[in-house]
């Protein structure tokens, strides 16, 4: 027992360092905060993280790569609200995920939605795109879809 709970808890601090590391967050509140604060878009990715072969997808060619990265820094506070079958999240991370997928009515994944500092929604993506990014980018203030 003793073993399976420090795995669990292992997993639960890799989750969250891997998410810090990457610039992403998994608090819906303090990605408004930040928002805010620095002047950027909140951008909410609903996935199912360790099942979604299209989420997968979208985290690999998409968010993983060093010019949406760059993007991101510059522009957006990213937070996963994820929903995996393998893993456990912790309950109130579980509950505002669940608030959120009512909230921003989420049927599929992954689903993507930015939103602006306030909350209010400026977009909504279903399913996986190739054009994605480019759209992102032209949905950005002073930015273009080059």
């Amino acid at each position: 027992m003793k073993k399976l709970l420090s795995l669990l808890c292992s997993l639960v601090i890799a989750t969250h360092v891997s998410l810090a590391a990457g610039g992403w967050t998994d608090n819906y509140e303090k990605a408004l905060a930040q928002a805010k604060s620095e002047k950027k878009l909140v951008l909410l990715d609903f996935t199912g993280s360790d099942w979604c072969g299209w989420c997968i997808k979208l985290d690999k060619e998409v968010f993983q790569k060093p010019a949406f990265k760059a993007f991101a820094k510059d522009n957006l506070v990213p937070v996963t609200v994820d929903f995996p079958q393998g893993k456990k999240l912790p309950k109130h991370t579980a509950d505002q995920n669940a608030k959120l997928k009512k909230e921003h009515q989420v049927s599929g994944f992954p689903t993507i939605v930015l939103l602006d500092a306030e909350g209010k929604v400026i977009n909504k993506w279903g399913g996986y795109s190739e054009k994605f990014f480019d759209e992102l980018k032209a949905k950005v203030p002073g930015k273009s879809a080059k």
